[in-house]
């Protein structure tokens, strides 16, 4: 089980092999250096470490950004990390004081003196520290000081998987493109939340929706429109068609997300939620009657399952 630990209660280990990141998303190109982490530890018999941030530093170093959507929150990458295989996450609070460090007053007061490390395994064009001046360079020269392994994932073992966090974020976000984002996450994009009340109009119509709030204000949400997706419930696995949108037939103006799990049937009112998106099925549109809107759900529902026959959940190790 992959441990989320805060900074001031980590366990100093110098036998540990570690990376260093934000490692929004754990996609596939994340996933190149952690499995090297993982490999290294492996035959090193020793600790295999994330060292990530929180809040994300864009939100401290650009304060008048309107604010960096996120494509995991800190609770869902722990998850995603265990799903992997690591065994300890540790937490950087990143505010201010801590943007100002320099890269060497970082690897020195951080990394080697408060976490302990053997092997530094760093991406080819990762940069870090006040202003990002530290290097590839500035830890291999610092391994050497503190006797320490450098190593330097390259552009070549990176390959195809030369994906980022920006280019997956559109995906979802502009282009409602979920299968374009599961093949750069190598994954189904996920969105954890609870299920709050609504105004009950899906119970009106057969089909009764579970309203579902997010867990993060800055987690991001995809394109409007009408989705196929699994959901997890109490370590459950269901099929259910997802709705993001205003429901304009209803004249709303906030938007929900509102999904229809097929073959269940119980109280979800204030459970936790995750939702798994597989492929989006159209646009949200608004229609001239309840009874044609109705029509148009009983083909979505269709087309849910027919999608859903082609996919099978993310099934987490650890279920919440």
């Amino acid at each position: 089980m992959t441990k989320k630990v805060l900074l001031n209660d980590v366990r100093r280990d110098d036998n540990t092999v570690l990376t260093v990141g934000t490692f929004d998303g754990v996609h596939a190109g994340h996933k190149v250096l952690i499995n090297r982490v993982l490999s290294i530890a492996e035959r090193k018999e020793a600790r295999s470490v994330i060292v990530t941030f929180d809040p994300h530093p864009r939100e401290i170093i650009n304060p008048g950004d309107s604010g960096i959507k996120l494509l995991s929150t800190l609770d869902e990458r722990r998850e995603l990390l265990e799903d992997i295989g690591i065994d300890e996450m540790i937490v950087v609070p990143f505010d201010r004081d801590f943007s100002l460090l320099t890269s060497e007053e970082f690897v020195y007061n951080i990394i080697w003196k408060k976490v302990g490390v053997s092997h530094f395994v760093i991406g080819y064009d990762h940069q870090f520290g006040r202003n990002r001046e530290g290097t590839i360079e500035t830890v291999q020269r610092l391994g050497i000081e503190l006797s320490f392994t450098a190593e330097v994932v390259s552009k070549q073992e990176v390959g195809n998987k030369t994906v980022s966090s920006t280019a997956i974020r559109n995906a979802i976000q502009r282009d409602g493109n979920m299968k374009q984002a599961a093949s750069f996450l190598e994954r189904y994009y996920i969105l954890n939340g609870t299920v709050v009340h609504g105004d009950k109009r899906g119970h009106k119509i057969g089909y009764p929706t579970a309203n579902i709030q997010p867990d993060h204000k800055n987690k991001v949400i995809p394109r409007n429109g009408v989705y196929a997706v699994w959901v997890r419930v109490e370590g459950e696995y269901y099929g259910a068609m997802l709705n993001i949108g205003v429901r304009p037939t209803f004249k709303g103006e906030e938007t929900r997300i509102e999904a229809f799990i097929f073959d269940f049937d119980g109280d979800l009112y204030g459970k936790p939620i995750q939702v798994q998106f597989a492929e989006r099925i159209r646009d949200e549109i608004a229609f001239s009657s309840v009874e044609q809107l109705k029509r148009q759900l009983g083909e979505d529902q269709t087309e849910a399952k027919r999608i859903l026959k082609k996919h099978t959940p993310n099934i987490a190790k650890q279920s919440n």
